[in-house]
């Protein structure tokens, strides 16, 4: 028994061990099943090729040597003599290929994941354009003497760009021939931009030197100032206060001491007069003589037309005689020409005497241009050297102009002296608001010669209607520092009752349209009796239309004879702007056109007092 129990045991055993070895090889042919089936695809799997052919968009021929470099791929490719590249390991993704040669437009080609084929294969064929072109050049600095200038960017937009080096030098490659726009940009100069036409291109180069920063054209002002001049709107500048034709010649109406002077000059009884720099201690008398650039002058922006192509200057002279002579002239500087330079109109004048006489240039070179026009005075020697030139007046016309008399023309108002003439060659106005309003801390009392020019100059930084409009004192002169704002007026018993010929107006040129249409007036009066007055549109075939108020807050006031209103308002002042009346007026019956707007004032009725119109502000919008 004892036996078979020991040899029961042995069987037992085996069996166990043979199950377990079953067991264990079943679990590990499942495991090796299970792996098997888990495995991610090899890294081959995720792979594929780029390849392609390379031609000449104009011959079809194979391009060689075009450098081929896809997107997260290290390394790049060159084409063969076949024009044919392939580019090996690259993801199945998206990729952006990029094609570029020297002398060749570059070009680049985004392939899709799908665009693999079931070979893993990605085709990309591209035709190239041959753009052996360039546009190249020398920067320099006007400010440096004409030196290289370096670091200045230069850029054609997505076309290329390139920054100058040591020698000023720029290249932008690979282009064709076509045209561009160069933009030249440094910081501390203004930036510059230059067009290139196809036909500047020779035998595939097109070079464009340009100079930086800008030499002085006229003393003290280069290009980029000079873009800036103030503009000189008008046909008719008077200085000085001798009233030898009244009121047309009056101190009151005389503004030319607020245009823009450079130099030594004076507002003085007999005009506004142009000096030699004669001051020992700031070193003037060291100055050499010179007859080419002016020593002090005044200038502006001028559109010149057919109707005022002819300036005329109305001189006398102090410190001077027909020995020993004034030296001046006129110089015009077209800043639309290449080269922009200050060249003379004419020859040199010399003058010596205290007698005004008239001079004229003919700017019929500039005819259809805007140009900035200077009047000024030469240094003829060395050392003290001391003469004055008296402007008394600066006229544009089609004819030279003498005296004191109006400018020459058909009337568009019998009796207005505004002539057609004037109505289409006066220039259009930029601005929309302007004041009547002059600065209270200006000291006009002083005297003609001291207090009133600095008012007048004041003018200049608020867009005063005494600065930026014109004034024709037909009969009457204005009252200039009022402090309810800028008046003119009417003549008292002397005058007759006259509502077709104003006593005086104030007219400037605007482009009406859309946004500039509604004109506001802000004014008041005075006393117990009415003021007369109208706005005018003249347009520039000469068309006069009088226009009425849609609107006005004054406390009393009506259509009268002539188009002319009336009105009565006493409120108002520097400190109470609310309280003007406002006459509102619609000008969209202009739109598109430049009309001339004149504010007149008339005698309106028989009385011996004079009626006054205050110009407290004028607003387009």
């Amino acid at each position: 028994m004892k036996r078979l129990k020991t040899i029961f045991t042995m069987k037992t055993s085996k069996f166990l061990r043979a199950f377990a070895l079953v067991a264990l090889l079943g679990s590990t042919a499942t495991m090796i099943s299970s792996c098997k089936e888990d495995e991610t695809p090899s890294e081959d799997s995720k792979v594929g090729t780029v390849s392609g052919t390379v031609t000449d968009v104009d011959s079809n021929e194979p391009v060689e040597g075009v450098t081929v470099a896809v997107s997260g791929v290290e390394g790049t490719v060159a084409t063969g003599s076949d024009g044919k590249y392939t580019v090996a390991n690259v993801s199945i993704e998206a990729h952006t290929v990029s094609f570029s040669k020297t002398g060749w437009l570059p070009t680049s080609v985004t392939v899709a994941a799908s665009k693999f084929n079931a070979d893993k294969v990605a085709t990309v064929n591209v035709t190239l354009q041959n753009a052996s072109a360039k546009i190249q050049g020398t920067v320099t600095d006007a400010l440096n003497n004409s030196a290289p200038l370096a670091d200045v960017a230069v850029s054609i937009g997505v076309a290329g760009s390139d920054t100058t080096g040591a020698d000023g030098t720029y290249a932008i490659e690979n282009l064709i021939v076509e045209a561009y726009t160069a933009t030249f940009s440094k910081t501390g100069y203004p930036a510059i931009t230059r067009t290139i036409a196809a036909a500047d291109f020779v035998d595939g180069v097109a070079t464009v030197d340009v100079e930086m920063g800008s030499p002085e054209l006229l003393p003290g002002k280069t290009y980029f100032d000079l873009l800036e001049a103030d503009k000189w709107y008008y046909n008719e500048y008077r200085g000085g206060g001798d009233a030898d034709a009244y009121p047309h010649w009056d101190w009151a109406c005389n503004y030319m001491c607020a245009l823009s002077f450079e130099g030594a000059w004076a507002e003085q009884w007999e005009g506004t007069t142009l000096q030699i720099r004669n001051d020992e201690a700031a070193g003037h008398r060291n100055n050499p003589a010179d007859l080419e650039v002016f020593d002090s002058y005044v200038y502006g922006a001028k559109k010149i037309t057919a109707d005022n192509k002819i300036l005329s200057l109305r001189v006398r002279t102090h410190n001077a005689d027909e020995a020993a002579p004034a030296h001046f002239g006129v110089q015009v500087v077209d800043l639309s020409a290449a080269t922009p330079e200050a060249k003379k109109v004419g020859e040199n004048r010399t003058y010596g005497s205290e007698v005004y006489t008239d001079y004229e240039f003919d700017l019929s070179e500039y005819v259809d241009k805007e140009v900035v026009i200077a009047v000024g005075i030469y240094r003829a020697a060395t050392g003290d050297y001391w003469k004055q030139l008296v402007l008394r007046a600066i006229r544009f016309a089609s004819a030279k102009v003498e005296g004191t008399s109006w400018l020459p023309g058909t009337e568009v108002v019998e009796g207005w002296k505004l002539t057609q003439e004037m109505v289409r060659s006066t220039m259009t106005n930029a601005n929309k608001k302007f004041t009547g309003i002059s600065d209270g801390s200006a000291n006009r009392n002083v005297s003609m010669t001291e207090g009133y020019p600095v008012v007048y100059r004041s003018w200049r930084a608020t867009h005063h209607i005494g600065y930026e409009w014109s004034f024709v004192p037909l009969h009457k002169d204005p009252e200039v520092t009022p402090s309810e704002g800028y008046l003119i007026k009417t003549r008292g018993s002397e005058a007759s009752v006259n509502t077709v010929e104003p006593e005086a107006y104030y007219y400037s040129k605007f482009a009406i349209a859309a946004g500039n249409n509604q004109l506001t007036l802000k004014t008041r009066n005075f006393g117990s009796n009415y003021t007369f007055f109208k706005l005018t549109a003249i347009t520039e075939a000469g068309a006069v239309t009088h226009i009425a108020p849609v609107s006005n807050t004054a406390t009393e006031a009506s259509a009268a004879e002539n188009g002319c209103w009336k009105f009565k308002h006493g409120s108002g002042g520097r400190d109470n702007p609310e309280e003007y009346a406002s006459f509102v007026y619609d000008l969209s019956q202009f739109n598109g056109s430049n009309v001339v707007l004149a504010f007149g004032v008339y005698k309106g009725e028989a009385n011996g007092n004079e009626s006054k119109l205050v110009f407290y502000s004028i607003e387009l919008n």
